[in-house]
């Protein structure tokens, strides 16, 4: 009898979502791809849906064993955007029994003691957080009623090829160090800092979706991730690329008059805190039971550098 391949629904098509379809295909998986646009990748069925429409999510919902949810709205709309999505989530998945696997962040653990660890109590300290802590203790008390079942994987600011202006070092990052300029940080550049690799987090992701044991659900993981202050990074590119660049605090005032006409600044300022201390992770747990491990530094940098100058 032939092997039917396992299908998984993706909700969003950003870099996360690109690098979870590309992983799960190259082993054979079945991936459908749901986006408000209908964002087509290679490989993968695309569908056109709303994730706080419960009808349509439990739709594309039904030959999913697993829904990997890693959409994420503009931070500005968060507060509109997210709780519906979590609501429609659980309403879904209890009629389909897809199992639902979040893509996390670390906003909810605020200002922790650190290392953040898969234990690490939530106790966010702006509404980012507050509205993912919301949204995942729903979650999580719908797993402990047998209603659904889902996990949550937790990533620090990510790095990887071809991003953007939507992580701390991207393109604007890379490319004025490599040109031997100044890149302009938020925060202090000597502050030590954890960062997920783009394929370490697509493989944490699918990792926790593989796992078999019921006890392995209901709980978060942590992407591994390689701790560096973004002075050691831009001295990581020098050393790979043989340029000359440094990187610098973006002066405070030029940040805040940012944010006085743009929200989404507005609340990258309200989480800044995360560069003013050091903001780091011990993922041993998450290593030894889910076997992911964190890309070697050096690759990380030499992929994501090589990126920039195709």
């Amino acid at each position: 009898m032939p092997h039917t391949p396992p299908h998984h629904l993706i909700l969003g098509a950003g870099f996360i979502g690109r690098a979870v379809a590309a992983q799960l295909l190259a082993r054979g998986d079945e991936v459908t791809v749901a986006t408000r646009s209908g964002t087509i990748l290679p490989g993968a069925h695309a569908v056109t849906l709303d994730a706080s429409n419960t009808a349509e999510l439990t739709a594309a919902q039904a030959h999913a064993a697993t829904t990997f949810v890693c959409t994420n709205p503009r931070y500005s709309r968060w507060p509109t955007d997210w709780p519906p999505i979590f609501s429609s989530l659980i309403s879904a998945s209890q009629t389909s029994g897809s199992r639902i696997v979040m893509m996390g962040n670390l906003y909810g653990h605020g200002k922790a003691t650190m290392p953040m660890t898969e234990h690490s109590p939530m106790n966010p300290v702006e509404r980012k957080g507050r509205i993912r802590a919301d949204g995942w203790h729903q979650l999580l008390e719908a797993h402990n009623r047998g209603s659904i079942t889902a996990v949550e994987v937790r990533a620090s600011d990510y790095i990887g090829p071809h991003a953007t202006s939507t992580t701390h070092v991207g393109e604007r990052f890379f490319a004025p160090i490599m040109r031997s300029q100044t890149a302009r940080v938020i925060g202090n550049p000597e502050i030590p800092h954890a960062w997920s690799y783009l394929p370490d987090i697509a493989a944490t992701l699918i990792a926790a979706a593989d796992a078999d044991d019921r006890d392995l659900w209901g709980r978060s993981w942590l992407v591994p991730s390689t701790t560096r202050s973004r002075s050691e990074i831009a001295a990581d590119i020098n050393s790979a690329f043989g340029s000359h660049g440094r990187a610098a605090r973006l002066p405070s005032l030029a940040l805040h008059a940012a944010g006085l006409v743009n929200p989404d600044v507005k609340e990258v300022i309200r989480s800044s805190y995360q560069f003013e201390m050091p903001f780091v992770v011990d993922s041993r747990e998450t290593e030894q039971l889910l076997g992911v491990r964190a890309t070697a530094w050096p690759e990380v940098i030499r992929t994501t550098g090589e990126s920039y100058l195709n």
